[in-house]
């Protein structure tokens, strides 16, 4: 997930930007700068090149600084209508720009467009810090604040507490000296984002492992080995096959290759692709510079570290209660991880021999082979069942149909940035439009890792816009004339980023700031976490999972015994999330005098895992610090916690389903209209409390659900 447009172009330190020197075009004819003819006014990427971009920033970044300068000359008095407003319609020609650059920074990159990202990022951070740093206007703001806060209600209040407090939150009340100190850090922060998005993306394009010989792939699937031959080939062909290295530690192929010198080698290049191992790829400077700032910028507002600073605007709220959570987690989760590693190296010895020890790199593989025993399943023969296309069509979209009573139409007539994009128009109950929707669901070398969704544009009546979303994936394109066929995990993934979709399509909010997604970190997971659950209902799981050449449904058989393979041996998947989320805390919790140096941090990652309880070769953290993009690139800073702690909600949420009638109409509509509609309204515990009648979320059920 990324973040929002206005507060996420301007007010964060946390974006990624850039930009090229280039042919200038003017406003007049720069796509970017124009209002699109398209439906929802949809970018035209037929129109747009990419000599377009810095121009369009030039123009859009002056224009919201006259809009600000607008504001603060105002000599009337401030008010909600001639300041609040005013500021939330200051830079919306910038964020539909930003949009759409950083749509294609993400998913499409070019060398062009890294080159444009290096030169407006410090244009974007110079007027974030302006904005975040402009006396008048606070203080326009903090007269308006003190005046009609309690006058005012509803959306109108909630927009100016928020419009409010997030100035306070950047350092508006600082005293000058920290105000400059404050500034420095913001533009250095969001340099070095922008060098550890660059140098990872290198890193793990790098780390691709070449494979000279097509026996030594013995184990894949022929659509398997097939995809490592296309592979090779779009990167290179340095060698007949490639298995390319994704974000996270483990590697499917990891579950299926007998080559275990092999699976060693994809397992080490995966988890040493940025720490230094090459040398061209270090990203521990970048991250004990980028943690060291953190903890300054906590310490500058009075904190006693970045993790304390931020999670003061979450559910979770302290330290201590992140603490808590993930601490009792691990008291539960800790045994049953033990027997789970000595169950899985008990088998392999029966074939390998009692000497045998267990590695990291084997456990996916002989976990696969103990599952195929006692289960009789594996991801060969239930993959023909999950196309990609199914699964979406008549899948995803399916239950949302059922549920919330939308349709699809695809529009092959609204351009996209990649052939690969499709486009549908999400039509509403009552047969109005309600929004557009991109799906971008193939692995290409322009793409970043993992999965996510955002927006060309979010919901605002204010602004008369309805939403216009996307979802990005990486699942892997087949050769021409084969079918792309999904793992079990993408296709929870997909399921997973469309509930976020429709968090942003479902929106029904007055102001920008305010809707979809626009929620604390703790809770903008739960609408995805909670959309996983349809996977599985036996009448959508039925009508999605179907054989890509016969069309039939899964077997009941078959899928019986895969549906009991979903929780088989869940403490690796809890494991690999507490551990990340361990590390990414005890990293935001260091004072700025504390942080270890470069050559320190692998040292440090290792004595906080071991201080958690978390430490365990054979259970590694889902990201090492060295690629764990979430939070050294992206806005998850003490913040990878909320994955575990929205499940939780999200399991109370699917209970609530369950007993309401999963499928039912009126079911779907209490859940949009008390939680999915609202955005960020509403005090987010309530919304929870309203839809599920739960005073407090129940952690056990998570436990109950994860088979723990």
């Amino acid at each position: 997930m990324n973040t929002k447009a206005i507060l996420a172009v301007v007010m964060t330190s946390a974006m990624i930007l850039s930009a090229t020197s280039c042919q200038q075009s003017s406003s007049s004819e720069n796509p970017l700068l124009q209002e699109s003819t398209l439906p929802f006014g949809a970018p035209d990427f037929s129109k747009i090149q990419v000599t377009d971009y810095m121009p369009a920033f030039e123009t859009a970044i002056q224009q919201t600084r006259d809009n600000i300068q607008q504001i603060v000359d105002n000599k009337d008095s401030a008010t909600f209508e001639n300041t609040i407003l005013p500021f939330e319609d200051s830079s919306r020609q910038l964020a539909r720009v930003a949009s759409v650059f950083f749509a294609l920074t993400e998913a499409d990159k070019s060398p062009e467009l890294s080159e444009i990202e290096k030169k407006v990022q410090p244009m974007l951070t110079d007027l974030q810090n302006e904005i975040a740093f402009n006396k008048p206007l606070f203080e326009r703001i903090k007269q308006v604040y003190d005046k009609q806060h309690d006058t005012l209600t509803g959306e109108d209040q909630k927009l100016l507490e928020e419009t409010y407090k997030e100035f306070v939150r950047k350092g508006a009340l600082l005293s000058d000296d920290k105000m400059a100190r404050m500034k420095e850090i913001n533009l250095r922060i969001s340099e070095l984002q922008q060098q550890w998005g660059d140098l990872l993306q290198e890193a793990t394009n790098d780390a691709i492992v070449w494979v000279d010989k097509k026996e030594d792939l013995a184990g894949l699937s022929e659509a398997d080995i097939a995809q490592c031959q296309k592979d090779a080939e779009s990167r290179g062909g340095k060698s007949p096959y490639a298995i390319v290295i994704v974000n996270t530690t483990q590697q499917a192929p990891l579950a299926s290759l007998d080559n275990r010198e092999l699976r060693k080698r994809v397992y080490e290049a995966s988890i040493h692709r940025a720490d230094g191992t090459n040398e061209k790829y270090n990203t521990f400077p970048i991250v004990s510079e980028i943690a060291k700032l953190r903890a300054e910028q906590g310490e500058l507002m009075g904190y006693p570290n970045a993790a304390a600073y931020s999670l003061e605007n979450t559910m979770a709220k302290t330290t201590d209660n992140v603490n808590a959570f993930l601490k009792g987690l691990v008291a539960v989760y800790r045994p049953k991880a033990d027997a789970e590693t000595k169950a899985i190296e008990a088998f392999a010895q029966q074939t390998e021999g009692k000497d045998f020890k267990l590695e990291p790199y084997d456990r996916f593989y002989y976990s696969a082979k103990m599952k195929k025993a006692l289960l009789d399943v594996s991801d060969d023969e239930v993959k023909p069942y999950f196309n990609v296309d199914s699964v979406l069509i008549n899948g995803v979209f399916y239950a949302a149909g059922r549920v919330y009573g939308l349709t699809f139409k695809e529009r092959m007539d609204i351009p996209t940035y990649h052939p690969d994009m499709r486009v549908f128009e999400v039509i509403d109950k009552d047969g109005q439009s309600l929004a557009l929707f991109y799906g971008d669901y193939y692995r290409r070398p322009s793409k970043r890792g993992g999965a996510w969704m955002d927006a060309f544009a979010e919901q605002s009546r204010h602004w008369n816009q309805k939403p216009i979303i996307f979802n990005v994936c990486n699942n892997a394109k087949a050769p021409e004339g084969k079918p792309s066929l999904l793992t079990w995990d993408e296709v929870t993934t997909m399921f997973h980023e469309f509930g976020h979709a429709l968090h942003g399509m479902l929106s029904n909010c007055e102001y920008n700031s305010l809707s979809g997604t626009s929620v604390a970190r703790d809770f903008v997971e739960m609408p995805s976490q909670f959309n996983e659950s349809f996977a599985t209902i036996p009448e959508v799981f039925d009508h999605y999972a179907r054989h890509y050449e016969t069309g039939e449904s899964m077997p009941a058989e078959l899928k019986e015994r895969m549906l009991k393979s979903i929780n088989f041996q869940p403490a690796y998947n809890m494991g690999e999330n507490l551990a990340a989320s361990c590390l990414d805390m005890a990293w935001h919790m260091l004072a700025a005098k504390d942080v270890p140096a470069p050559d320190q941090c692998k040292d440090f990652e290792v004595e906080a895992l071991r201080q958690y309880g978390m430490l365990d070769d054979e259970i590694p953290p889902r990201y090492m610090t060295s690629y764990f993009n979430h939070v050294w690139g992206g806005g998850y800073a003490a913040g990878y916690y909320s994955y575990l702690w929205t499940e939780v909600l999200a399991v109370n949420i699917a209970d609530t389903f369950a007993r309401m009638g999963a499928l039912k109409r009126e079911t779907g509509q209490a859940f949009r209209d008390k939680v999915l509609s609202r955005g960020n309204t509403g005090d987010l515990m309530q919304m929870f409390t309203d839809f599920t009648g739960m005073q407090q979320p129940d952690a056990s059920s998570l436990l109950k659900a994860r088979g723990l």
